[in-house]
């Protein structure tokens, strides 16, 4: 599949020697004219039913076959929802991994029968199973070897960016598509724009991994990573411990992107054979367990060689480094961000937002009082974590009318913390310790912040309400700084710290540089790139549009909570309702344009219908599903937007509604009819949605072009995505379940 259009993200010396050595040897590669970043190569790897001689790019849709798919406590749900596809058998049972770790501390017969329900479902169908104890779901997929390094591993949780610690990709998923996973083996997953972080230099003696993500998420707080994948990178990444590692990229979550991406080096090579000696230890000192259905080697036999770990294994880690994926020269970035890790101090994050970042030297002027603190969490209670904890809280005692939790994150980090001794210091302290699990992280069982009280975590969320009460308030920090808090009673450093050699440096030292890889002109296509379409897709999407100049537009301003729970609603009714919370006379307006529509399809290629345009992240906000079929039922068949939101999208596409991200069309509609050109204040005519009179929309879904017909003003064409065969699957059976059926 020759990509001749591909050849315009080469500079102009590297296409003329592109072009002299495809001559030389008489053939044109179109392979070299589309470098691939890290991101890329990993999903090229694990995508399925390409086209030959693709290669995958930023903004495709593919099809994935993961190599695992995780679920928690939520594995109820997707059984159930497995089970309405009439599916009887999982398509590979060594793909899925359930870990029962949200609500651990929950002993009620309700909750206790359905750990069971789980555990049966693993055992009947041979199902990778750790139970409620063994660990968080995150920390056991990284622990077991699950998550491995250029690999590419996706959960039904939004922290699966933890993995990327570990140079895995790993994304979240909705249930519904963990379910389609159990089914069919694969999801369909737009590859996100890629941006390059290069973290430099190296910190100074009391700064952690912590306070580098959260400075990330305080100081680039516009969204600069919204939706995006990151590539970590920069000299300074050699001097992170792979725990810290661990700790930034699961923290890319509340940073906004959907997933974090560390270099495989040396580090991370010894990292796992330091494991691997540990693993041999313990095999060797214990004895066969059955607690678990997950496959556990037999103990060490010092006489007879006994069976490898089937993941943690020598062989297995160096295939990982031989192969490991980089990026290739002239890759293309959305954005390269840049840290000076040299010029960062210990930083705090709130209160209530992890977009508020304020340098700890700052904000203990305040003596901020806290009434609990805690080290628990996938984030940050790893064996070193609780270490440094400990080393603060050595010799001294919790401060009084303060609370101090702690949790592992499993049970085998817990194992060598008591090992080490560092889990009686924190219990002689005064910690209380809560079982290795989620807790108050997400906001369950006891320990909970409650009214009017301030807390200190070493967790990675502190919304409003997130650890307890809405009224409560806290605040996330490193391990160091969470202990030293408890012992003082209030926000501080600890006393190791030495404030004058802290770098004096009001901000630390960032940059960032936009990098506009779409064309502003349409690019020619020729016929060999031609996305090929599966009967009953439409090559072209057509008709009048609506323009809604808005960013964040949420769900509920798509389809109000109030009618969310209700079940009976037809889809009749959803049309009367759509955007209601947005534009009250929305839903009137798409009905007057779809009575403008020809009544029969004018030609079996060409879909009618009314195309919606809008902003930015639109979809942010609930999962609700509604929000997309209230708009399809609307009769609008397809949205074009300068992005989505994540999970809209994916229930967007898994309900057959078709999105496109058109930047530049955005920029020019926005100018030319949103208020003071910007969006924000609605039309300059005063209405929130915009009906510009005798235009039309054409998008060629084949091509990947918009054309815009501006009534006598005549046509501008856009680039856009070409609409990829996973989300023509989905689209021409009706949907993700409908795809589901077909598929078994």
């Amino acid at each position: 599949m020759v990509l001749l259009p591909r050849l315009t993200r080469l500079g102009a010396q590297n296409k003329l020697a592109f072009i002299h050595a495809s001559r030389q040897n008489g053939r044109f590669y179109a392979t070299v004219s589309n470098p691939q970043t890290v991101i890329e190569k990993i999903v090229q790897k694990y995508a399925v039913d390409l086209p030959q001689g693709t290669k995958v790019r930023a903004g495709d849709y593919v099809m994935i076959k993961p190599e695992h798919v995780m679920t928690h406590d939520n594995t109820g749900p997707v059984i159930s929802k497995f089970l309405s596809l009439s599916c009887s058998k999982l398509d590979n049972p060594r793909q899925p991994v359930f870990t029962l770790d949200h609500d651990v501390q929950n002993k009620s017969e309700t909750n206790q029968n359905k750990y069971k329900k789980i555990e049966a479902f693993a055992k009947q169908h041979n199902v990778d199973f750790y139970p409620a104890g063994r660990g968080i779901g995150h920390q056991i997929i990284v622990e077991e070897g699950y998550a491995w390094p250029g690999k590419m591993v996706v959960a039904s949780d939004s922290h699966s960016n933890h993995y990327g610690g570990v140079g895995c990709l790993g994304t979240a998923i909705v249930r519904t598509d963990a379910a389609g996973i159990w089914a069919t083996g694969k999801f369909w997953w737009q590859i996100p724009r890629v941006v390059s972080v290069s973290l430099d230099g190296k910190l100074s003696p009391g700064v952690t991994g912590k306070d580098v993500i959260v400075a990330l998420a305080g100081l680039f707080n516009n969204d600069e990573v919204l939706n995006a994948a990151i590539e970590f990178t920069g000299s300074g990444i050699e001097h992170l411990s792979i725990d810290e590692r661990l700790t930034i990229a699961n923290m890319t979550t509340e940073w906004g992107a959907v997933a974090g991406v560390f270099p495989i080096d040396s580090k991370l090579e010894e990292w796992y054979k330091g494991i691997f000696r540990k693993n041999e230890l313990r095999r060797f000192l214990s004895q066969p367990s059955t607690s678990s259905m997950a496959p556990i080697p037999e103990p060490s036999d010092p006489v007879n060689e006994s069976q490898p770990h089937p993941r943690l294994n020598p062989d297995r880690l160096q295939d990982a480094i031989t192969n490991r994926p980089t990026a290739d020269p002239g890759a293309t970035y959305a954005a390269r961000l840049s840290l000076d890790l040299s010029t960062l101090v210990p930083y705090v994050s709130g209160p209530n937002s992890v977009k508020v970042a304020t340098a700890l030297p700052k904000l203990v002027e305040d003596k901020i009082k806290i009434n609990k603190a805690y080290l628990v969490s996938c984030t940050n209670s790893r064996a070193s974590d609780i270490a440094s904890a400990a080393e603060v809280l050595r010799g001294k005692k919790i401060a009084n009318g303060v609370e101090f939790y702690i949790a592992a994150a499993s049970s085998r980090v817990q194992e060598d913390a008591e090992s080490s001794g560092d889990w009686q210091t924190l219990i002689d302290a005064g910690a209380k310790t809560l079982p290795a699990g989620c807790g108050p992280c997400i906001g369950l069982g006891v320990g909970l912040l409650e009214k009017g009280e301030v807390g200190i975590s070493a967790t990675n969320r502190n919304y409003k309400g997130r650890m307890g009460s809405p009224e409560a308030i806290a605040y996330l920090a490193s391990p160091a700084v969470v202990a030293a808090s408890a012992a003082k009673g209030y926000i501080c450093g600890p006393d190791s710290i030495n404030w004058d050699n802290l770098p004096k440096f009001e901000r630390p030292k960032i940059s960032i540089i936009e990098e506009n890889s779409e064309s502003t002109s349409a690019q020619e296509v020729d016929e060999a790139s031609l996305e090929p379409l599966l009967e009953g897709f439409p090559e072209y999407f057509e008709g009048p549009l609506l323009f809604a100049p808005q960013d964040n537009l949420t769900t509920d301003g798509m389809y109000p909570g109030k009618y969310t729970y209700q079940d009976d609603i037809t889809p009749e009714r959803q049309a009367e309702v759509v955007m209601e919370n947005y534009d009250p006379t929305f839903a009137t307006t798409a009905k007057e344009l779809r009575g403008t529509l020809p009544t029969s399809e004018s030609s079996s290629s060409t879909r009618p219908g009314a195309i919606l345009l809008s902003g930015y992240n639109f979809g942010t906000g609930s999962s609700r599903e509604q929000a997309a079929t209230a708009i399809k039922n609307a009769g609008i068949p397809l949205v074009i937007c300068g992005s989505f939101g994540d999970i809209f999208k994916r229930n967007s596409i898994n309900n057959g509604l078709i999105l496109v991200e058109s930047p530049t069309l955005i920029k020019d509609m926005t100018d030319r009819f949103a208020k003071d050109g910007v969006r924000g204040k609605g039309g300059k005519d005063g209405k929130l949605t915009v009906v510009p009179e005798n235009w039309k929309i054409k998008v060629d879904t084949r091509r990947g072009k918009v054309t815009v017909s501006m009534g006598e003003e005549g046509e501008k064409v856009y680039n856009a995505a070409k609409v990829g065969r996973s989300v023509q699957e989905l689209w021409v059976n009706g949907g993700l379940e409908g795809f589901i059926r077909a598929s078994l």
